[in-house]
């Protein structure tokens, strides 16, 4: 089931509030459904975290924590999705991003410096940030939209699954359960 995988990674509760350097953020931290590991929380947690992955701003970590807070969704798994847009996959991304909404809008691109530098984008910012807000936007949203569907899917195979084991190994004759129990937990 997709809930022991899961857990596996989770960092504790009890460790987070621990944390000195959280401040007053820690005793919100503490709120159940922050953690809970349903197929909700954790589909909508997908959907928080890709979402702000593309949405080319600062501190998108924190931004992801409070919406997480705010939509009651799996908190570690939204903030660590975040990191789909990391500082080695930001330009590529964000490139994509700035072509799609080019043209999409039909802006000629503009063209850019073989150094990719960051004093290239700031001279730029004017040219290149309706085309690249629309790309990210567009993106972000298709993708929280297709992994929400994507987990809340994968999550009912894996319920379904399990639950069609434990009914064939219900309906088994006594003498041949422990055989087929061994079996059918080795496979998992």
């Amino acid at each position: 089931m997709p809930r022991k995988l899961i857990k596996r990674f989770m960092p504790k509760p009890e460790k987070i509030r621990a944390q000195k350097s959280l401040g007053f953020m820690a005793a919100h931290m503490g709120n159940p459904s922050l953690w809970a590991l349903t197929r909700n929380s954790v589909s909508g947690a997908f959907s928080v975290g890709l979402f702000i992955a593309f949405i080319p701003m600062p501190m998108q970590m924190l931004v992801a924590a409070v919406l997480a807070g705010f939509f009651r969704v799996n908190l570690p798994i939204s903030v660590g999705l975040v990191w789909v847009s990391n500082p080695i996959t930001m330009p590529p991304l964000f490139y994509a991003c700035y072509r799609l909404g080019a043209w999409l809008l039909s802006w000629p691109i503009s063209p850019h410096s073989s150094e990719g530098t960051l004093d290239w984008v700031l001279t730029h910012f004017n040219q290149i940030w309706p085309p690249l807000l629309l790309g990210c936007l567009l993106v972000g949203t298709f993708l929280a939209v297709t992994s929400n569907i994507a987990v809340r899917l994968f999550w009912r195979w894996q319920v379904s699954n399990s639950w069609n084991k434990r009914q064939y190994q219900r309906s088994l004759p006594p003498t041949e359960k422990k055989t087929c129990e061994k079996n059918l937990w080795e496979e998992d």
